[in-house]
């Protein structure tokens, strides 16, 4: 009875151990795929804290809306990097925190708060899911 319990225990928490780990993946997109439930924003977070618009530009969808300071820009991958990096070279981030996220799959949106430059900002993300692809589809980011 002994072996029994032990070997449903050690069948539990082999199970449960992966799905507490955080595997990302990159698609050929170069779009950042997910494969556990886990929180997306804590890496878009942590990227845009540290000001790094190169891994944070992999998050964004091939086509996406970027509003920054009121600046609306439909614009590419490419074309948003450019306008994200030019963002944190005016203004350098200090610290991100997100403040409130809500949503399911497909679509998620979070609200942060951005120390850049001296400055406060709220920052707006909405996050589509597409066949385990996790893509920013818009950021906005305004003074608060």
């Amino acid at each position: 009875m002994k072996k029994i319990l032990l070997l449903a225990m050690f069948v539990i928490f082999s199970l449960a151990a992966p799905a507490q780990s955080m595997q990302f993946l990159r698609t050929s997109q170069g779009n950042v795929q997910s494969n556990t439930e886990q929180d997306v924003f804590t890496p878009i977070g942590k990227y845009i804290q540290s000001g790094d618009y190169e891994k944070l530009s992999a998050w964004f969808a091939d086509n996406l809306e970027l509003n920054i300071l009121g600046a609306i820009n439909n614009c590419t991958r490419n074309q948003a990097r450019l306008i994200i990096k030019n963002f944190f070279t005016n203004y350098t981030p200090k610290k991100f925190t997100i403040i409130h996220k809500s949503g399911k799959a497909p679509m998620k949106y979070a609200v942060g708060s951005l120390t850049a430059g001296g400055e406060k900002f709220r920052v707006i993300l909405y996050v589509k899911t597409t066949d385990g692809v996790n893509s920013i589809q818009q950021l906005k980011v305004e003074r608060e």
